[in-house]
């Protein structure tokens, strides 16, 4: 007999991550699911007394991943639930990170025209991260050949000379004013980390 799993379609089976949880993992531990699409590990974690972290870039998070976690804490049976007397409850808390050279990203992608995409360029040189081979003078001497470029060439360009390591605000510079980091995001920041002052 051939069984073949097919990892292609969403969401994964929970019964297979909770065989996976339950091999390496025991209850209270911490299960690190950075791909949470779906949110089929946080589930599943969930209802097996895991803790759990997930981690999403996608802007599905809220009508997916933290919608189906919600059904799991009101009791749902899907999945394991009834194997494990699942019954409900617990909580969790969805925070997103603090977005900087991701804002710039989401400016040029809303961006209608030349005019606008120009005025972006002018705010990220002054204030966003360049890639590390980003010659801003040498930009600017080409900057008739960008005007040039259809609109959807001058976002791309504009995206590319973005340092991606720089989507969002590190730990390391919430202090820093440019970063306009408000006193609740410091402490809840804080908290999440248990950082002590």
């Amino acid at each position: 007999m051939n069984h073949k799993l097919n990892f292609n379609s969403y969401p994964k089976p929970e019964t297979l991550i909770g065989f996976l949880i339950k091999a390496v993992t025991k209850e209270n531990d911490i299960v690190l699911d950075y791909h949470l699409g779906s949110g089929t590990t946080a589930s599943t974690a969930h209802k097996m007394n895991r803790q759990y972290i997930g981690i999403e870039q996608m802007d599905y998070i809220e009508t997916v991943a933290v919608e189906r976690l919600k059904k799991v804490i009101d009791g749902e049976q899907g999945g394991i639930s009834k194997a494990i007397n699942w019954k409900g409850g617990g909580s969790f808390t969805y925070l997103e990170l603090k977005k900087y050279n991701q804002t710039f990203i989401e400016q040029i992608e809303k961006s209608k025209d030349s005019k606008t995409l120009l005025k972006i360029w002018e705010q990220m040189k002054a204030k966003s991260f360049l890639n590390y081979n980003v010659d801003i003078q040498k930009q600017e001497e080409h900057i008739e050949e960008f005007k040039k470029l259809e609109l959807s060439q001058q976002k791309e360009h504009l995206i590319e000379l973005l340092d991606k390591n720089q989507l969002y605000v590190n730990l390391s510079s919430m202090n820093d004013k440019d970063f306009e980091v408000s006193n609740e995001e410091k402490q809840v920041t804080q908290d999440f980390y248990q950082i002590k002052e």
